[in-house]
Formats: C-alpha cells, sequence, structure tokens
C-alpha cells in the first residue's frame, strides 16, 4: 500500500514538473513572439518615418551662435567640431502623426537617429511607440520635466536598450573601444522646430541604476559645477573637456543590462534660431 502511494506521489510530482515546464514554454515563446512583433512595428514606423521626413545638413548662417568655450588648447577637437554642418528637420509630417513630437537626435557611430517625443510623465513611452500605439519597444523622449523651447541647464533623453540595436540599443557603443577611437563620434546633433543644435560629449559610462545624475534644475552655479564634476569624474573615457557654469548639458539614458544603467553626457556648443 505504501509502495503504491509512493508510486503515485511521485507519478504526480512529475506530471506537475512536466506540466510547469510546458507552462514556462509557452510563456518564453509568447513572450520571444511579442518581442517580435514589437520589433516588427518599430521597423515599420521607422521606414514610414524616413520615407516622410528629409534631415539635410545646413552650413552656418547669421543664425549661427557659438558657444564660447574654455578650451584653448587647439588641437582640442571642440575646435573641429564648431565647423560641422547643423542638422535641420521639417517636423510637419512628424507632427501630423504624433503632436508630442518635440525634435530629432542623431549620435554619431551610433544606430540613433529618430525623432523624439514629450509626455506628461516619464512612463508613457516606455510602452507605447511613435503613433501612441501599445509597443514595449516604447520610442525616444525627452525628460517631462524638460522644455525643449527653452533649455533647461540638463536636458535629458530617455529610451529603451533593444537588443536589435533600435532605440538607444546602440548606444552600448559608447564603451567599447571602436566608438570611443574616433573623436567624430563624440557630438550629438539635434533639431526641433525653434533651433538646430550641436553638443560635444564629455562623459560616458554605466552604472547600477541611480537617479543622481538626472537633475534638471539647481540652486546655484556651485551646485551645478559639483554636478558636472560628479559626471567627468565619473566617466569611463577622458575626453578633456571642461564643463563651466554657463554650459547647458545634454543626457543620454537607456538600460546597460536589467540592473545597469548606459548614460552620456554632453555640452551645447553651437546653436542657430530657425
Amino acid at each position: 500500500m505504501k509502495k503504491k502511494l509512493k508510486i503515485k506521489w511521485k507519478n504526480l510530482l512529475l506530471f506537475i514538473l512536466f506540466l510547469l515546464f510546458i507552462i514556462t514554454f509557452i510563456f518564453g515563446l509568447f513572450k520571444i513572439g511579442k518581442w517580435v512583433l514589437d520589433n516588427n512595428n518599430t521597423n515599420t514606423q521607422l521606414e514610414d518615418i524616413y520615407n516622410k521626413v528629409n534631415i539635410e545638413e545646413i552650413p552656418d548662417n547669421d543664425n549661427t551662435e557659438i558657444i564660447e568655450q574654455t578650451e584653448e588648447d587647439k588641437s582640442n577637437p571642440y575646435w573641429d567640431y564648431i565647423k560641422m554642418n547643423l542638422i535641420n528637420v521639417d517636423f510637419s509630417e512628424l507632427k501630423n502623426i504624433n503632436n508630442q513630437t518635440k525634435g530629432w537626435i542623431q549620435v554619431n557611430g551610433t544606430n540613433i537617429n529618430y525623432p523624439f517625443v514629450q509626455a506628461d510623465n516619464n512612463k508613457y513611452y516606455l510602452t507605447h511607440s511613435f503613433d501612441k500605439s501599445y509597443n514595449q519597444a516604447g520610442w525616444v523622449f525627452l525628460d517631462y520635466r524638460n522644455n525643449i523651447n527653452n533649455l533647461e541647464k540638463n536636458t535629458i533623453i530617455y529610451a529603451h536598450g533593444r537588443l536589435d540595436k533600435t532605440m538607444f540599443g546602440s548606444l552600448k557603443n559608447i564603451l567599447t573601444s571602436g566608438w570611443l577611437d574616433t573623436s567624430n563620434n563624440y557630438v550629438i546633433k539635434l533639431s526641433t522646430e525653434s533651433e538646430n543644435t550641436l553638443w560635444q560629449v564629455f562623459s560616458v559610462y554605466h552604472i547600477p541604476t541611480t537617479s543622481d545624475y538626472l537633475q534638471t534644475e539647481f540652486s546655484s552655479d556651485e551646485s551645478f559645477n559639483t554636478f558636472t564634476k560628479m559626471l567627468i569624474d565619473r566617466s569611463a573615457y577622458n575626453f578633456n573637456t571642461s564643463v563651466s557654469s554657463t554650459d547647458k548639458i545634454i543626457t543620454l539614458s537607456t538600460c546597460y543590462n536589467n540592473t545597469d544603467k548606459v548614460v552620456l553626457h554632453a555640452k551645447l556648443i553651437k546653436q542657430e534660431s530657425k
């Protein structure tokens, strides 16, 4: 009798383990299928955007302002960067698709070449695509606290670090020698409805998830200087680039893995009103 009970319990345990395996397997297939579907929808939207939007490089004109720096060393790439063309984007088509469109961002040496949007919180575009459809790939978005037409001291842009390198998936490139060995990569170009801007990278790193680099307001020049010194000291690479209390900076942030973030910081060096 006891032997039969042991056999029954053993069979029941095997059945439960088999059932759990089947459930886990099906759930895994569902997750993979959902990831592929989200990825396909994102790529379809990107193809549509690139077909509709013209991104042009424009030379300096009477509206171009060079942000004076303390980089006296003429070998500093700043002096080459300020000669670079800005990008200009017509946002009429993009605004027809999404009225929350705020600008376009390019990062040299990465796949980042997208329009960015802004909601009234930092959660919506974690799970919604450019056309506002539900999509766990999300989209590139501006921190809700920022005003792209009146730049704060720290302008912050986020996106998921997708495995297929879309959104900010290729931002991990900034930590590799392939990216760091090319100084022309150390720039970010933005275009908005009101102006076009150029930014020089001064810090890149990955770090356990924290919010200490996401500050947008500062009580004094000293607090901003302390903040930017923290960012420079944290960098995985020495860009030999100074940041002063009069500068404005931009921050790009994404996931490095389940516990860490990849972060890039750059300072404004050239702007042009439209």
